[in-house]
Formats: structure tokens, sequence, C-alpha cells
């Protein structure tokens, strides 16, 4: 019987399975070949309780569908078996065991069902949802694409007339200089990594690093023109003598050949000190009369109708000549 029951599971076509079952036909050629369970589940490496479940046909008991194929395979192939054709086998059971899956019903909208119409609360609902959407857009775009200030006026207010240039009398003196000392120039870094570079008039380098931020360098003293160059001029504050000058520069911006001895830098905060220059030379300029052309024709004609030897030009080559004297003879009386 396993002969035959061997020989049909060899033979290439797949419905040539015994009609009692997998599980049956696995056991008998077990049996045949004078195994136990746990030599097959040791050859195979299932469990016992599996092979037990896989021959008794229960296969609810295994782990499920891919597990069961893959069991009847192996302990087809541990008996001598045709493992396709088991595999086979086990999978018509399976299919033959499964339920017949639930006719799909597709729900279609008919205009004419009132069982499928939206009700009155559902369209107050969503109109209601509608509006509030429009309401929240609205104030979005009013908030985002709407100035939140006043626009400024397009005529500007009036500007204040120009005040008139006191004579230089009335205008008042400048201060006298205070004094200055002439103490050590220190640079102070107010940022950190200012790079800075100090050279003297020769171009002989005193110092080259990257300065943080609080840190100090004092120019030494007997240097010959000391200078300066770094890009951030802005962020280096400079004391002489313990007291404060102006910024070399007030914005970044690379500067070179700065002089920074005391001397230079006093004359620099004097040019940024000094006011601008007033209006009332240019107004004395242009009311002082230039020589015209009547005044140099007077001139010329003078000097050409001046006797020989007379000065040439000047004011007094047009005085007129002494007008000759006429001496007047009476004539003689006779009695």
């Amino acid at each position: 019987m396993a002969d035959s029951i061997g020989s049909d599971f060899h033979s290439p076509q797949p419905d040539a399975a015994a009609p009692a079952g997998v599980g049956p036909t696995l056991r008998a050629a077990r049996e045949a070949q004078g195994l136990s369970l746990k030599d097959i589940a040791a050859r195979t490496r299932i469990t016992a309780r599996h092979v037990e479940a896989l021959e008794a046909g229960d296969y609810d008991s295994l782990p499920g569908r891919p597990y069961a194929l893959g069991f009847a395979r192996s302990y087809a192939k541990a008996v001598g078996l045709d493992e396709a054709a088991i595999a086979e086998a086990v999978r018509r059971e399976l299919n033959a065991r499964a339920p017949a899956p639930e006719t799909r019903v597709i729900h279609q909208f008919e205009a004419g069902d009132p069982a499928k119409t939206p009700s009155r609360l559902i369209s107050w609902l969503a109109g209601l949802l509608v509006v509030a959407v429009l309401g929240l857009g609205l104030v979005f775009w009013r908030s985002y694409y709407w100035p939140s200030a006043e626009l400024p006026a397009l005529v500007g207010p009036e500007q204040p007339k120009p005040a008139v240039a006191k004579p230089a009398s009335q205008q008042p003196s400048a201060p006298a200089p205070a004094t200055r000392p002439n103490g050590p120039v220190v640079f102070t870094a107010q940022e950190d990594r200012i790079w800075v570079k100090f050279y003297d008039g020769s171009g002989k380098q005193l110092v080259q690093k990257l300065m943080a931020k609080g840190e100090t360098y004092t120019v030494p003293d007997g240097v010959t023109d000391p200078k300066l160059w770094t890009g951030r001029p802005d962020a280096l504050t400079i004391t002489i003598g313990g007291q404060a000058v102006p910024r070399i520069a007030d914005k970044q911006g690379i500067v070179k050949d700065v002089a920074v001895s005391g001397p230079a830098l006093w004359a620099r905060a004097d040019h940024a000190a000094a006011p601008p220059p007033s209006d009332q030379a240019a107004d004395q300029a242009s009311a002082t009369p230039a020589a015209g052309p009547a005044h140099r024709l007077v001139r010329r004609t003078a000097a050409r109708s001046a006797p020989a030897g007379a000065p040439d030009g000047g004011d007094a080559a047009v005085q007129p000549a002494a007008a000759p004297t006429v001496a007047a003879t009476a004539p003689a009386v006779v009695n």
C-alpha cells in the first residue's frame, strides 16, 4: 500500500494524490519506514505536536497557511514523497476549508432616494462651516496684507527756513581746546575674534593677532609712525592716557596704513569735531564786483593818450592835462 501511495505522489500529475487526504498519506509513509513522530520532528525540526496536527489534518492548530505548506513540504521530503504534489494537495484542502468571501455591495447615490439625501440639519451645518471658513480667511487676509499702521502723508512737513549767517564779529568764539594727555595709546576689542596688525612706518610688524572681547593692546613707546591694519575698526575703542578718543570708523570695513600715534589720533579727533564751513565767506566773495570790460577799456584808452614818460596804467593816466594859459594883450590908449 505504501508503494502504491508513494508511486501516486511521485507521478507528475498533482491530481493523483490519495483521496483520503494529505494527513493519512504522510502518516502511512512514516509508518511504512518505521519512523515515529519524534523521528520526523528531529529530521524536519518541526515540533511533534505540529507533526501530529498535520497528520490529523488539523490546520487550525498550525500557525498559519504558509507554515502549513512549509511543514507539509518538509514532511514529504523526510519520508521520500513528492514535495510539490503534497503542497498542492494541502493548498486544495485549505482552499476548501476557507469560507467564501462576502459579496461587495456598492452604494450608489440616487437623487430620488430620500434615505440617501442629506437631511436639512446636515445642510445647515455644512453652510455654517463654509461661512466660518470664509470668515477666518478674511481675518487672516486683513492681518497679513493690510498695513498695521497709517501710511505716511504724501505732503511732507514744512521745512524750516535757513538761518541767516551772523557777521564774524557777532559769531561766538570757539572754545579753547582742553588739555590733552600724551599717555600710552591703548586699543580695546569690543567683540570676539577681531583681527589686527600693528606695524611701524617702515613696515616692520609689531603684532598680528585675533583679539578676544575685552582684550587690550598698548602701542609701544618709541615706535616711529605706528600704523594699524584691520577689518573691524568699529569694534576697537581707543584711549590716550586714559582719555577716550573717537574710533577710527563707525562701520565695518578694511582700513590700512592708519596712523595710530597720539598726535595723529588727536588730529583725527579735531578733524571729526570741526564744524562745517559757514557760508559767510562765500557771500562776501559774491558781493565783491570783479573788474568789468568797461573798466578795462578806460584803462587801455588812458594809456594810449598819456604823454611819453608818463607811468603806464593807473588811475593817474586818465587825469586830463592842465590847459595852457593865454595872455591877453590890451592896446595902448593915445591921448
